[in-house]
């Protein structure tokens, strides 16, 4: 079964420097198969036998602790779940980029998107979001870009357990999924 693991806080302001073959390595020796990396931001795609995400996601977070002597906290995504991130987005989610810009944001479970949307602040006419399981969409006006209150999202209670992805990642991170 094809998984993505999508890894927080490495690679971000000089913390937690992790390089992508040593990451693949990490995940190899933890006895998964298939491994590959996409870009620097933690994006690890990897097929594994079924078993319960929690389980998985654990083993996974162990692996990488004691290999990099960091917490490790990721969001585990099946290849189902990102088929249903694709499918799901919003009508013309994506496809005008002139204009906006666009990401997901994606939920460790148990936090579900319904529960957290009403608790972003968004600014009106520059930000909007929707909501979907354990995913958020949100688009941002470039023209009003500074005005938007998402990088405010650092000091959202739940944001520990949430990592965000542009579209275009997170469309690339598909792509490569389904080869």
């Amino acid at each position: 079964m094809k998984y993505l693991a999508l890894l927080r806080g490495i690679n971000v302001g000089g913390n937690n420097i992790i390089s992508m073959p040593e990451l693949r390595d990490c995940l190899e020796d933890a006895g998964f198969e298939n491994v590959t990396t996409y870009i620097q931001s933690g994006n690890v795609l990897f097929e594994s036998s079924p078993r319960a995400a929690t389980r998985l996601a654990k083993k996974i977070e162990s692996a990488l602790s004691e290999r990099f002597g960091y917490t490790a906290l990721i969001v585990l995504v099946s290849g189902a779940q990102l088929e249903n991130v694709i499918k799901e987005a919003p009508a013309e989610f994506g496809n005008n980029s002139a204009q906006y810009r666009y990401d997901v944001i994606f939920l460790r479970p148990p936090l579900r998107a319904p529960d957290i949307l009403p608790t972003l602040k968004l600014k009106e006419g520059v930000d909007e979001a929707f909501a979907n399981n354990h995913v958020i969409y949100c688009r941002r006006l470039i023209s009003k870009v500074s005005q938007s209150k998402l990088p405010k999202l650092v000091s959202h209670p739940a944001y520990k357990s949430m990592t965000i992805r542009n579209w275009n990642t997170t469309s690339k991170l598909h792509e490569l999924m389904q080869q």
